[in-house]
């Protein structure tokens, strides 16, 4: 494995889970996030996931954490780093700072990879010093058990370090998805983002509340979960800045009047599942009710 030392920017719903995941398959994994407080916290709220579903041990757990360290000082995350996963929300601004700070302080043999859920390789590629050693990684949520990686480079990634990333990939236990095209949202994206939105829809038009889609949804598909729930999962801080980012590409006022619920919802704490209250209130959500899809 031509990667030992890999170090994780942005520790939010899923770089908390790429951190803790490659560490627990026997990776230096360094942290990097402003508030390590919170980075720890989210990192450690994993441990009953990780035991109920795959069988782990408290002994287990702990193993992967101490192949984890966290730091609020990019110098020190990357001095070492073989391959950076960056994680930050989905702003560009914020993503071509990162890249252009990070260019001038990683060593040249560490390759830069962007876990971005919306954005191509070829929109960021630009900020970065090194693009042969560039390209994307993205991950789906709770990926111990959905355990994709999608992998997408540009007509610049040397194919060398494709093959480095894809084994990577198989090194921490996940499905390698080659994609050799750009191509928005990926595979699972492009077909999750308009399903979401068409639920959001019809959320803020007035059409059906959460509850009454995603009980719909569930009842005729057989699905386990319904879209608001998914939501609630992945965060509406992340949902937001999603829509944001398709509105200032496609100025559809649709994305906007979604962008400002969800702001309203964002405003007063509810935030989706780690906030304690999103589209649904945890711990105990309506959907838990054995009898949500009877009524």
């Amino acid at each position: 494995m031509a990667f030992q030392n890999i170090t994780i920017a942005g520790t939010g719903v899923l770089g908390s889970q790429i951190a803790y995941q490659a560490a627990l398959n026997g990776f230096n994994v360094t942290a990097y996030d402003l508030d390590v407080n919170a980075a720890k916290k989210r990192v450690l709220a994993l441990r009953d996931s990780y035991k109920q579903d795959l069988d782990l041990t408290d002994e287990d757990f702990q193993a992967g954490l101490n192949n984890l360290t966290f730091t609020t000082e990019l110098a020190a995350a990357v001095k070492d780093a073989d391959y950076v996963i960056e994680a930050l929300p989905e702003k560009l601004d914020l993503k071509e700072e990162f890249y252009k700070q990070l260019s001038k302080l990683a060593p040249d043999k560490t390759v830069f990879a962007s876990n971005s859920s919306t954005m191509v390789p070829s929109q960021l590629v630009k900020f970065a010093d090194r693009p042969t050693k560039y390209l994307h990684m993205h991950f789906a949520n709770k990926i111990w058990k959905c355990n994709v990686a999608e992998i997408m480079g540009t007509d610049q990634t040397d194919p060398a370090v494709y093959q480095e990333v894809v084994d990577f990939a198989k090194a921490i236990k996940m499905v390698p998805i080659e994609i050799h095209k750009e191509q928005p949202g990926y595979v699972l994206n492009a077909l999750l983002i308009p399903f979401v939105v068409s639920a959001m829809s019809l959320w803020v038009k007035g059409v059906a509340d959460p509850e009454t889609v995603d009980k719909d949804w569930m009842i005729s598909t057989g699905a386990p979960v319904g879209p608001f729930m998914m939501l609630d999962d992945v965060g509406l801080r992340t949902t937001w800045n999603i829509v944001s980012g398709l509105y200032a590409i496609q100025h559809k006022e649709l994305f906007k009047q979604i962008a400002d619920k969800l702001k309203e919802k964002i405003d007063a704490g509810q935030e989706g599942l780690e906030s304690g209250e999103g589209f649904y209130k945890y711990p105990h959500p309506a959907f838990k009710d054995p009898d949500f899809l009877k009524k």
